[in-house]
């Protein structure tokens, strides 16, 4: 079997005509790992017996004609900050190295209920901070693409499984871009739904108001079949959103309807500095949708110029509250500390110290700042309030369209260790992905054409931007982009 031709649908269709198992496809998928993960880098731990055993219960069920869900015998790969009761689950950060979660996320749940296959846990930037995978506090991922570059993050392990084919899709998480602009760099599909489409419970935090969790799949009709088995209202949660969404629509969307929705290009997001492969890739991604018969017209953004440093304060305040638990104490991962330490300040600088990598770090701090007081009316309060006027710039733009489209970043993959040594110029690979998560929206990022790994080429990504709770569109809109090419 083929497993770069594989999808979700074309998985499901040779499992039910018996062409293939899924203990085959898994084992396939495994051995894949075992010969080329050393150079990538993408896992951080793998789940060989449980993915062999789950896989086996689907063909039992495939053998009985029972019935199965869209996602039955799926090999996944599990992005480290969602909790998989009784594994390791790190975060990317050696605070947490021997910590085993003692729950399931929702999504998790939810996944194991329907079947899928989860191959094991995939690397990210510490604590979801970062835009490379160079934060990890165990391993760099690299590009399957070249593998001297980025796979982008934070969600870069799960994107460089799903482009060299070590898993048929991933969940990843975005906080700011860390499902989309990796995508982009590893030529796969990238959903960010709308913030409370799914349930954040068991994701470790990092930014609450701005995390949501998403998905990495080949195409977007792969994200679609995903996205309908983990969305949904939860208790756990309460800011998830029950009924939001129309799944038949999701899963079959009508091609009239979705001809019939008007695209916008925002003139803030097509700017000087950004690399010329880019800007024809998204070029060329805008011919292609107008030659589908879409309606294309230009809108404004006007406070997207004030995006970046908008969640640059909000972010690391929402770090700082949420990153307080983990001191070291209460959950395993610094042993060793001198027995004659007698004050908790003390025990406090030396495991939060060993335990917390540089980005971490700085973060924390950032954010301690940001809401001390004195600065709190300063920085924080203020950029609440540009958060709101951003998201009236998005409102306004949906009176007039239906859907945005974007590019993802401003450049391709850079060369791992190019912006390590110079934060901000990290920071500005998240100038187009940031105003999504500040304004709560979903997002799709797809590749302007198909990258095959090997190829020479290094991929470019176009972002499709939806109103809130229309994961339809998008992913209608980018069903018919793909049937295109």
């Amino acid at each position: 079997m083929d497993l770069h031709e594989l999808t979700i649908s074309s998985f499901r269709k040779g499992l039910l005509e018996k062409r293939f198992s899924a203990l085959e496809v898994t084992r396939a998928y495994l051995s894949r790992i075992r010969e080329g993960d050393e150079k990538i880098g993408a896992f951080l731990s793998i789940f060989e017996k449980e993915a062999e055993q789950e896989a086996s219960c689907v063909d039992e069920r495939v053998r009985k004609g029972s019935e199965l869900s869209l996602l039955a015998g799926v090999p996944l790969g599990v992005k480290d900050n969602f909790l998989i009761q009784g594994t390791r689950t790190t975060a990317g950060s050696k605070i947490l190295s021997d910590y085993k979660a003692s729950y399931d996320a929702t999504v998790i749940r939810k996944l194991k209920g329907a079947g899928a296959v989860f191959l094991g846990k995939t690397n990210l930037d510490e604590f979801a901070m970062g835009s490379s995978t160079e934060n990890s506090g165990f391993q760099v991922t690299r590009n399957p693409h070249n593998t001297e570059h980025v796979p982008g993050g934070s969600s870069g392990g799960s994107a460089a499984a799903v482009a060299a084919d070590f898993a048929l899709a991933a969940l990843g998480s975005d906080t700011g871009g860390s499902i989309r602009q990796p995508a982009a760099f590893c030529g796969v599909a990238g959903l960010k739904p709308t913030y409370g489409a799914i349930s954040r419970s068991g994701l470790i935090a990092m930014a609450s108001s701005l995390d949501q969790i998403g998905l990495l799949a080949k195409t977007a009709e792969d994200a679609a079949i995903l996205f309908s088995e983990i969305q949904g209202g939860d208790a756990y949660d309460s800011t998830s959103m029950p009924d939001a969404l129309d799944i038949e629509t999701l899963l079959r969307p009508n091609e009239g309807d979705i001809k019939n929705l008007t695209i916008g290009i925002p003139e803030e997001y097509f700017i000087e500095g950004s690399d010329a492969p880019v800007v024809r890739g998204v070029e060329q991604a805008i011919e292609r949708i107008k030659s589908l018969g879409f309606k294309v017209k230009s809108v404004r953004l006007p406070h997207t110029k004030y995006a970046l440093s908008t969640y640059y304060i909000i972010m690391p305040a929402e770090v700082s509250a949420n990153l307080a638990r983990f001191d070291g104490v209460r959950y395993p991962g610094i042993p060793e500390v001198e027995e004659n330490v007698l004050r908790l300040r003390d025990l406090y600088f030396k495991t939060r110290g060993k335990g917390f990598g540089a980005e971490a770090r700085r973060r924390i701090l950032l954010g301690t700042f940001v809401l001390s007081a004195g600065y709190y009316d300063a920085y924080y309060a203020k950029a609440q309030k540009v958060r709101a006027l951003i998201r009236q710039d998005f409102d306004a733009a949906f009176r007039k369209v239906d859907v945005l489209l974007t590019p993802v970043t401003p450049t391709h993959a850079f060369r791992i260790g190019e912006k390590t040594d110079n934060p901000l110029s990290m920071y500005l690979s998240d100038i187009f992905t940031v105003p999504v998560n500040l304004a709560g929206l979903p997002a799709l990022a797809l590749p302007v054409k198909k990258y095959t790994v090997g190829s020479g080429e290094f991929p470019v990504g176009f972002q499709l931007i939806g109103k809130r709770f229309r994961e339809a569109d998008i992913l209608g809109v980018g069903r018919m982009y793909e049937g295109s090419n």
